[in-house]
């Protein structure tokens, strides 16, 4: 088993014993492999190992990844900052986009995904606590861009995505991640098609899961360390 393969494999089972925790959201929790600044061979490694979703940053490194692996059946996510120029080749490129933080951005996807392809898969970037150097949108905001996301045709508005401050204590992270999933919460009653939660990286995805994360995003678990 390669070294990637068994990352993955001992992450798989971290993932199944902490959901066999929690008392909500009784279901799998879906691995996103964050591999941005990662070579295509260990994307291929990883594939190799089973698995099929990965995360990028970068929409220009992404292309050229995607392009370099057309042979495999990936589920690409594009998990960074937004700019509206790069919006045309996100919609064509991506299966899933989890940084929808504005209407404008959510329109040039709608507009720039094509009609043979399917429904583009996005989350709402929620910024629940006011850190401004992050994007994301406050409680009202998500609500309202919610309902405008509905609207669009090209669109499937599957849930949120988080990136809350990096906290060490696991209370303080499970708190954090509680207050999310409040929200989340919230929402689905309203919009009962909402399946997503994407909440956890490397070092506190056990507390996200525990607080109803759906989706975590784990690299360097997965990769090792960055170039």
């Amino acid at each position: 088993m390669s070294r990637i393969a068994s990352h993955l494999a001992d992450l798989q089972l971290q993932i199944e014993k902490t959901c066999s925790k929690r008392r909500i959201f009784k279901h799998n929790v879906q691995l996103v492999a964050v591999s941005k600044r990662h070579p295509a061979d260990s994307i291929r490694e990883a594939y190799a190992a089973g698995h099929r979703d990965f995360g990028e940053n970068q929409v220009q490194e992404a292309v050229e990844k995607i392009s370099n692996l057309s042979d495999l059946e990936i589920n690409w996510h594009m998990i960074g900052a937004i700019q509206s120029r790069k919006c045309k080749d996100i919609a064509h490129y991506f299966d899933w986009v989890q940084s929808v933080d504005r209407l404008k951005v959510a329109k040039k996807l709608n507009q720039h995904r094509t009609p043979d392809q399917a429904p583009l898969n996005v989350l709402i970037q929620v910024n629940l606590f006011d850190e401004s150097q992050k994007a994301g949108v406050n409680v009202t905001e998500c609500k309202k861009l919610a309902h405008d996301i509905t609207q669009l045709p090209r669109l499937r508005l599957r849930g949120l995505m988080a990136l809350p401050p990096k906290q060490s204590a696991p209370q303080l992270q499970f708190a954090q991640f509680e207050h999310i999933y409040q929200l989340y919460h919230e929402l689905q009653a309203e919009y009962p098609q909402l399946d997503t939660l994407s909440m956890g990286m490397s070092g506190d995805f056990e507390q996200a899961i525990l607080a109803g994360s759906s989706m975590v995003r784990l690299g360097t678990a997965i990769f090792g360390g960055r170039e």
